[in-house]
């Protein structure tokens, strides 16, 4: 069933220029909602890494994570063995 759904101009703009990229490299027509559709799935999920640095932590802080790590790790550790 199709839908309308409201867009600016510009979107419309960028999604038709997608569309015409698509269509040159398929080499066959491509329509809006199948461009939307590759928007859709080319989505890659964000991985862990981007956040790398992104946290602020004074020294203090860092030393006491460490700490609770190593104590979790050496109650983990002890299970297993």
């Amino acid at each position: 069933m199709a839908k309308s759904i409201r867009i600016s101009e510009k979107t419309y703009m960028r999604l038709c220029e997608l569309a015409g990229k698509l269509q040159a490299d398929l080499k066959r027509p491509v329509s809006i909602d199948e461009a939307i559709g590759f928007l859709m799935e080319t989505q890659k999920p964000p991985k862990i890494t981007n956040l790398a640095g992104t946290l602020e932590l004074s020294d203090e802080e860092v030393l006491r994570i460490k700490r609770d790590l190593r104590k979790l790790w050496q109650r983990w550790g002890s299970k297993s063995a």
